[in-house]
């Protein structure tokens, strides 16, 4: 898995108490060790993460070792991106992004 430093890492059994049980909105990054574009969001995703992180909880879920979770969301592409409130998926969008255009993006639904 790509680290993105500062973000913590969920797994299939942690997944449901660390996500969907969660207070705030949470952006669940699916990822993989092999995955390039993730190496390229890893540094926008710990930006994001201390910048918002009044308002918003990031994670990593390594796709590889958490195949329950990445099959329950019909995850097949990484970097998939994932906004859950409330316990339900409320946002999603496939591949990088700059900061800029993810920012915007999440506006709507954070």
């Amino acid at each position: 898995m790509v680290k993105a430093e500062g973000v913590p890492e969920v797994t299939d059994a942690d997944f449901e108490q660390e996500v969907l049980k969660a207070e705030l909105p949470v952006l669940v990054e699916y990822t993989a060790s092999w995955c390039g574009p993730c190496r390229q969001l890893a540094p926008v995703l710990s930006e994001i993460a201390r910048e918002e992180g009044e308002r918003l909880k990031v994670v990593q879920l390594d796709v590889d070792a958490n195949p329950g979770t990445t099959t329950a969301y019909g995850v097949l592409s990484m970097p998939t991106l994932m906004v859950f409130k409330g316990g339900e998926p409320v946002w999603q969008v496939v591949g990088a992004r700059p900061k800029r255009k993810l920012l915007a993006e999440l506006a709507d639904v954070v």
